[in-house]
């Protein structure tokens, strides 16, 4: 099945699979099931990620099913609602989930500005928050006391530092301009590359601008920053944004076509798709924390195999939003471990169990420990590179910094 195929099966899906309950097989089909919900992106144009962590999350509940369950027996089960990025929608969701007996905790889609909008109606009603995309540093550095929010994802203030890094080291671009989301999301990583800035007296900020969800066209805006000297741009967007970027950079003269190093929201949806041969056209590069690609460890060949199964692709290289199944993967066999430490389905006591698991071995890393009282983030700066989509087959495949020869997932 082609790229194009396997996008347009997920589209025609996406709606089916946001209205419906996932059960996997249980560990004891006399015993009650303990329910996992996910609020996801289901259904946006051009999205991919909330299959991706579907898909992760299913592939987890599988293994842990077969090996017994979580409190002596029970199946582990996903519930899954569509929020369409929408945040009303998404705590409407949340308002319905909580009404579940024995639901146990909540993973987030990729969107931030939802999830930080969603995020009070979960403390208020004491859900643990799963969160396998959202990158903005409020998810976690929330002011909440206890904390329910839990993230294995990247963050924006490693993100942002390391776009620069890659611009300065790798594109000698010691002047760079952002184009950024007018979200919370935007406005976060311009805080993030600011503070850097300041630390930072060889890198310049030479402008900034805004865009908005809808917005069809970026060439004035490019122009402008190019006009002031930048000599590479940072972009906070997703696909459809990111896209449009693309093809009106590579409408120009080569000469006037500067490197975009983008943030990954890109990299939940079909941005290949969208933008064709553009794309290699235009020196593009994106963040990313995993890849399948030349990870020959057992539980890698072993999660990207059922993965390729339930998007029917023949190879790794061909899974849509890599990192969202990864992250979800590890993150559902962490929960599953505090569900036993907790002993039961009550959702304070499974809080404050994520803080208490003193070990994982998982697929992206050995986590030691995965979350604790004063550290809700799973991931770290040292899972953080720069990848591009390879001419050949679009897939996203790490550029820098180099991966050392012998792989350690500490």
């Amino acid at each position: 099945m082609s790229q194009k195929n396997i996008f347009q099966t997920l589209a025609l899906l996406a709606g089916l699979l946001a209205s419906i309950s996932v059960f996997a097989a249980p560990a004891n089909p006399k015993l009650a099931p303990v329910v996992i919900g996910f609020d996801g992106e289901f259904g946006y144009q051009g999205s991919t990620s909330a299959e991706a962590i579907s898909a992760g999350i299913k592939i987890a509940l599988t293994e842990i099913n077969q090996s017994g369950g979580v409190l002596g027996g029970r199946a582990l089960t996903l519930v899954e609602k569509a929020n369409h990025s929408v945040p009303a929608r998404s705590i409407a969701n949340i308002k319905q989930f909580a009404k579940i007996p024995d639901l146990v905790g909540i993973f987030c889609g990729r969107f931030s500005p939802t999830v930080l909008e969603a995020l009070p109606t979960l403390i208020a009603l004491k859900i643990p928050l799963l969160d396998p995309w959202g990158a903005a540093d409020a998810i976690i550095d929330n002011k909440t006391n206890p904390n329910y929010a839990f993230r294995l994802s990247l963050r924006d203030s490693w993100a942002m530092p390391m776009m620069l890094d890659y611009a300065l080291a790798v594109k000698k671009a010691h002047k760079v301009g952002l184009l950024l989301l007018n979200t919370s999301w935007g406005r976060g990583n311009l805080e993030v590359a600011e503070n850097y800035i300041t630390e930072h007296p060889n890198l310049v900020i030479v402008g900034k601008h805004w865009f908005n969800w809808d917005d069809k066209s970026f060439l004035d805006r490019y122009k402008n920053l190019q006009e002031q000297g930048a000599q590479a741009i940072l972009l906070v967007a997703n696909a459809n944004e990111a896209a449009i970027l693309v093809k009106e950079i590579a409408s120009l003269p080569v000469e006037q076509r500067l490197p975009v190093i983008s943030h990954w929201g890109v990299g939940g949806g079909q941005m290949a798709e969208m933008s064709g041969a553009a794309l290699h056209e235009v020196d593009f590069s994106l963040i990313q924390t995993y890849s399948f690609i030349g990870d020959t460890d057992p539980v890698a060949l072993s999660v990207a195999a059922a993965a390729e199964k339930i998007f029917k692709v023949n190879s790794e290289r061909q899974l849509p939003s890599p990192t969202g199944i990864a992250h979800a993967y590890d993150l559902t066999h962490i929960l599953a471990l505090a569900i036993n430490k907790a002993g039961s389905t009550d959702r304070e006591k499974i809080r404050a169990a994520l803080e208490q698991v003193e070990f994982y071995s998982g697929l992206i890393k050995d986590y030691y420990p995965p979350f604790s009282l004063n550290n809700h983030e799973a991931l770290s700066i040292e899972q953080v590179f720069i990848a591009k989509y390879d001419k050949q087959d679009n897939a996203l495949v790490r550029v820098w910094p180099e991966l050392p020869k012998k792989r350690s997932k500490k």
